[in-house]
């Protein structure tokens, strides 16, 4: 069975959240099979060996799941992007719209060098908004963006058009 196949058949769909109308795919059951989190580790990686990857930067929080993993098999720094107020220390921050709010993504102000390139991992792509965000994010410290990936794509919301507007490498495991 090919993996996109795998991680359909675990993901779990949540009707109605976190609002009426939303289908919400859970990822959490994924995390129970050792040898499929094993397996999107190493065709992640795999995807980005011949790409140049300084660092991973990873939204909070699902995408810190896999991303450290991630982050230790390229042997690359792993830098958390957190929501306004969780960093101890200096941080700069982005502010993006979403389809029901606002919100506000924040790092530590020494967490990319001027030129470092950056990949960025979300476990979901949607309409791209927080990856785009997260992307303005790097690229205002000086990073440049090496890549994108995600484990889903909801390819009907079309946002990684949005991100190639960015970068030409955007990679997702399973597309719905």
């Amino acid at each position: 069975m090919h993996l996109s196949e795998k991680i359909k058949a675990i993901v779990r769909d949540v009707p109605d959240f976190p609002k009426p109308g939303i289908i919400f795919k859970d990822i959490v059951p994924l995390f129970s099979n050792h040898d499929l989190c094993k397996e999107m580790v190493t065709e992640l990686a795999e995807q980005f060996k011949q790409i140049k990857i300084e660092g991973i930067a990873c939204i909070e929080s699902r995408g810190f799941f896999l991303g450290m993993m991630i982050a230790q098999k390229l042997q690359v720094p792993f830098i958390p992007l957190r929501k306004k107020g969780k960093l101890p220390y200096k941080t700069v921050s982005v502010q993006y719209d979403l389809e029901y709010g606002s919100e506000t993504l924040e790092m530590h102000i020494d967490s990319v060098r001027s030129g470092q390139h950056i990949l960025i991992h979300d476990d979901l792509l949607a309409t791209g908004g927080t990856a785009y965000a997260a992307s303005q994010l790097i690229q205002n410290a000086g990073g440049k963006i090496a890549a994108f990936a995600f484990i889903i794509e909801l390819g009907f919301l079309q946002g990684k058009e949005k991100l190639l507007a960015v970068n030409e490498n955007v990679i997702a495991l399973a597309e719905y």
